[in-house]
């Protein structure tokens, strides 16, 4: 998979992260992870981090009842994962293919996203294609959904 990747300090909120940030023309993520209100399933939101995200109009959009954010024992289990270092690249820690991945509709306009590594000490810039190319080789399920 084609990528540039750079190194910062820890930034584990957008609002640290933004600190660091260079203008590569890719679209930076905000990535939520949430569990169902039986807790036997879990779904990672990604979306424009310029947008903010309301639990209550996504579990209406999603119809999987009453969502919450997943402990960090859960992140942990599925992603493999710690707060602040959340992102898709985590799905590559869930052989089973449990996680399901909702993206904005609006990231589909973009050419490239930025995400953390599966380390908040560091940020990866991917092409759209590269990106779609990684999801279909990692085989979680996927959709591109309306978020706001």
């Amino acid at each position: 998979m084609a990528y540039t990747w750079y190194e910062h300090p820890e930034a584990p909120t957008i609002e640290i992260a933004r600190r660091y940030w260079r203008d590569d023309g890719s679209k930076h993520c905000k990535n939520l992870f949430f569990r169902n209100h039986k807790g036997n399933r879990h779904y990672l939101v990604a979306f424009d981090c310029e947008q903010n995200l309301a639990i209550h109009d996504l579990e209406r959009r999603l119809r999987q009842g009453k969502l919450s954010f997943a402990s960090e024992q859960r992140m942990e289990r599925w992603l493999g994962l710690r707060p602040g270092s959340v992102s898709p690249f985590g799905l590559i820690n869930d052989p089973e293919h449990h996680v399901h991945l909702f993206l904005d509709r609006n990231l589909e306009r973009f050419p490239a996203y930025s995400f953390h590594p599966n380390d908040n000490r560091a940020t990866v810039v991917v092409s759209r294609s590269e990106f779609l190319r990684y999801l279909a080789a990692v085989g979680n399920t996927y959709e591109f959904i309306e978020l706001y």
